[in-house]
């Protein structure tokens, strides 16, 4: 999607400030109907064996606006029927995540469900709808068929029912070793759909699980769990993204076999993928495990945790997803769109603060060494409710190396022999003399005289100069590490399923530390809640995870830039 596509899709206000989209309009219908003798419900259900991302609060987003909009409820419900990969440790960090961008959904666990869902299972062989199977894994592959030729049946498909009864008994307690037998739907091997071809409803696992340990050896299928779960809860729309589509068919077989008043309904929008971002469970696992990355916190992720480290707020997630609207099918977005709407969220909230990168000291050399004055400067350009700060000025500052140039080109405005600059909040500057190190030609120190007469805020206008250099006191100042973050992959990185090589996938320019940026003294008191402006470099926060007591790290949140090309017709 391009980005005169992105925000072209979905702005129909007729519900007031909520946009109206395919999903809104198909729950307003339903209400119209009646449907539903009961109040909207949605949920969002994720597998407790990984970390939430963008994508994750997309359809987090979706469900609950959607939820919202009519006045229901939202459920968070964890998708926990596979012990092998669940920890509960992912539960804390679902549910910490989801709290930190402003949801407080009631919490629910599919394995609170086992009994009502081993008795719909039941219900099923006594119907005649399911059967046990005793194909091996590899023997239901090539009887299931391919995409253009039909399954065959099982041998087992034929089992009467109370056959079906007794051997799911025993599966349920434990006789069978795992992968002995499975509980299949009985629908049609014939189907198109490969998900009809008579599913896995349930398979043996001798697995401890985090909640009801050892008390269960047979889980149900995410497939045939969901329907359930959702029926018990009171779900109506059951909201998931767009691969889930083919398997529609099955839910709506599993809701109507098992006679369910009121069905709830599931339906499909696209998944959220952003230009520059691994949002794969699989590839954000191989980028960890593999140590490309520096953890799942990494804030080159698109995980939860890794945009918090970064800095990024959950009000300016918010921004994002709202702009987004519901997309029908898989979309990329510029991740330039998501920059903006962080970048919108810091520009209203952050204190500027004064950081010299790639320090060139200057020496103001008309004050004596130990000469020092506090200026009054605001906190933010534009808002003047945030108050004022002291901040020292000396005789040896630091200014950025390349605010100098000793041969000026046509254009360059800055420091220069002879010319003449103002420094932020403070007074102007003249170069008179330049010192270089004698075997390599670097310049070392700017010699400068200042003039008092032209301190800012004193109304002095006899001359003008054409650039204010942001600087920092050289006797004041404190050294940190500062991170700057870009894209993670390539402009020319493509995934590939069948492996990546990751060494060639990463930008080499995703991470770039600085090992001693001098910040404005009052830095030495910034906390990891606060977000900060630093002057030309862009938005910063303290890095949770490597600042010390005594040594500050600084993460860019996002840049000054804004690349992002608005739509034409988005008037916002």
């Amino acid at each position: 999607m391009n980005s005169k596509e992105e925000l072209s899709m979905i702005h129909d206000k007729s519900l007031g400030e909520e946009t109206v989209n395919f999903l809104t309009r198909m729950v307003k219908e339903d209400i119209e109907k009646g449907v539903y003798h009961r109040p909207v419900a949605t949920r969002f259900p994720p597998e407790p064996n990984g970390y939430l991302h963008i994508g994750s609060a997309y359809a987090i987003h979706i469900n609950h606006s959607i939820a919202s909009q009519f006045h229901g409820t939202f459920n968070l419900r964890f998708d926990d029927t596979n012990p092998l990969k669940e920890d509960v440790k992912y539960v804390q960090a679902i549910q910490e995540d989801i709290a930190w961008l402003g949801y407080t959904p009631e919490v629910y666990y599919g394995s609170d469900y086992s009994e009502q869902i081993a008795e719909a299972a039941k219900k099923l062989i006594r119907k005649g709808k399911a059967y046990v199977c005793d194909l091996t894994p590899e023997g239901m592959t090539e009887y299931r068929g391919t995409l253009t030729e039909a399954g065959k049946n099982s041998p087992f498909r034929e089992r009467s029912v109370e056959e079906n009864v007794s051997l799911f008994e025993q599966m349920k307690a434990g006789v069978f070793a795992v992968s002995a037998k499975v509980l299949r739907a009985k629908i049609d091997m014939a189907s198109p759909n490969m998900n009809l071809r008579d599913p896995v409803l349930y398979r043996i696992l001798h697995a401890e699980h985090y909640r009801t340990g050892s008390a269960w050896c047979i889980y149900p299928m995410y497939d045939f769990a969901h329907p359930i779960q959702d029926s018990i809860e009171g779900i109506t729309h059951s909201l998931c993204s767009a691969e889930f589509k083919d398997h529609r068919p099955l839910y709506e077989w599993v809701v109507t076999e098992l006679e369910i008043k009121e069905p709830p309904k599931q339906r499909e929008f696209g998944r959220l993928n952003i230009s520059g971002f691994v949002t794969s469970k699989r590839y954000l696992r191989e980028l960890v495990e593999g140590g490309f990355v520096d953890g799942w916190d990494d804030p080159r992720l698109p995980t939860l945790k890794g945009l918090r480290r970064r800095g990024v707020t959950p009000e300016g997630i918010q921004k994002f997803l709202g702009e987004l609207g519901v997309f029908r099918s898989n979309s990329m977005v510029d991740s330039a769109m998501l920059d903006h709407y962080i970048r919108q969220d810091l520009k209203e909230r952050c204190h500027n603060v004064m950081a010299v990168i790639k320090p060139l000291k200057v020496i103001i050399t008309n004050v004596p060494e130990d000469w020092s004055e506090m200026l009054i400067v605001p906190n933010h350009e534009g808002d003047a409710s945030k108050g004022v700060r002291e901040v020292p000025f000396s005789r040896e500052l630091f200014i950025e190396r390349e605010d100098f140039m000793e041969e000026p080109t046509p254009g360059f405005h800055r420091l220069s022999p002879g010319k003449e600059v103002r420094l932020k909040g403070a007074y102007f500057i003249k170069c008179e003399h330049i010192l270089k190190d004698e075997s390599t030609g670097e310049i070392q120190e700017i010699h400068c005289t200042y003039d008092p007469e032209t301190k800012s805020g004193s109304g002095f206008n006899a001359r003008k100069v054409k650039s204010t250099l942001h600087w920092v006191s050289a006797r004041h100042g404190i050294t940190a590490e500062l991170h700057l973050y870009d894209k993670l992959l390539k402009e020319s990185a493509e995934l590939s399923e069948s492996g990546n090589v990751w060494e060639d996938l990463i930008n080499p320019e995703s991470l770039i530390k600085v090992e001693a940026a001098v910040l404005e003294p009052l830095m030495a008191e910034a906390t990891a809640h606060n977000t900060y402006q630093f002057i030309r470099h862009g938005y910063f926060c303290v890095d949770s995870k490597y600042s010390t007591e005594h040594k500050l790290v600084f993460n860019r949140i996002v840049s000054l830039k804004d690349s992002w090309n608005r739509p034409a017709n988005h008037s916002k």
